[in-house]
């Protein structure tokens, strides 16, 4: 029997406490609608955790037991501790997956690991978009025709202050017109990134097939591949050298010395 994929949802747990028309649409939180959609496809064991819980429900233990992490936030951006998102970093680094959400594209572990602002056009109106599937054999794209339909959401459209992808799942369409890389992958030391645009608070995105589906794919695609890679700097001792030779003039660094790793 598989061991079930260990994912970890968080969620920011803002909109859902001060917005009633957030609260009526995700009366348990949008991260548990999130959590839901998982579970309802399978194979896979699901924990929450959010902003005001304490390290932001994201210990060290958590993480050493998560292997993808989905992120979805917006209001609170600048109230994620730095330490967090420096622990985060190191698992991704480590080999955890990461699944970016919506307006978690201006996250600050979104826009660390990819080093860019991470910018773009938006309009709250409430428009029809239409996902393309433009790389119909990859993973995440399973079980998805060649498009779907969102008939209410946010529009992000581009510029996008990415970096180029290394994969390109979808582009969405807008019924004002705008198109947007909505479905992008990138690898990261030994993680795999993927973000993913839909999920404006007010429409009920969270809780349509086609998404589940796609984040659902999207967390098996991120699974980790291999042993846990441990970024270190040792120094290599000649007697330990792989192929014997002598040594030849003279090291400015020594293993002990302040700001010598």
């Amino acid at each position: 029997m598989s061991t079930p994929l260990r994912v970890t949802v968080w969620g920011e747990n803002v909109h859902e406490q001060k917005h009633p028309v957030v609260a009526k649409l995700y009366p348990k939180g949008m991260h548990e609608t999130i959590a839901e959609g998982l579970r309802e496809l399978g194979g896979v064991e699901v924990r929450t955790a959010t902003l005001d819980q304490p390290e932001h429900g994201l210990t060290e233990a958590v993480l050493d037991a998560t292997d993808v992490l989905t992120w979805w936030g917006h209001a609170a951006h600048g109230q994620v501790e730095d330490k967090i998102v420096d622990r985060v970093q190191k698992r991704v680094l480590e080999g955890m997956g990461l699944i970016v959400l919506h307006s978690g594209h201006y996250a600050k572990i979104f826009k660390r690991l990819l080093g860019t602002t991470c910018s773009l056009t938006w309009r709250e109106a409430g428009e029809k978009e239409r996902l393309w599937v433009c790389n119909p054999g990859h993973p995440i794209a399973q079980g998805i025709d060649k498009y779907f339909e969102i008939p209410n959401e946010e529009m992000y459209g581009e510029p996008f202050a990415i970096p180029t992808p290394d994969e390109l799942v979808f582009i969405s369409w807008f019924q004002g017109g705008e198109v947007f890389r909505s479905g992008a992958t990138w690898k990261r030391g030994n993680g795999k990134i993927f973000y993913f645009r839909p999920g404006h608070e007010t429409y009920p995105t969270y809780h349509q097939k086609e998404v589940r589906r796609v984040i659902h794919n999207g967390v098996f695609w991120a699974r980790p591949e291999g042993t846990r890679w441990i970024d270190t700097c040792p120094n290599v001792p000649i007697d330990k050298a792989a192929e014997k030779f002598t040594a030849q003039g003279e090291s400015l660094h020594k293993p002990g010395e302040a700001g010598y790793r």
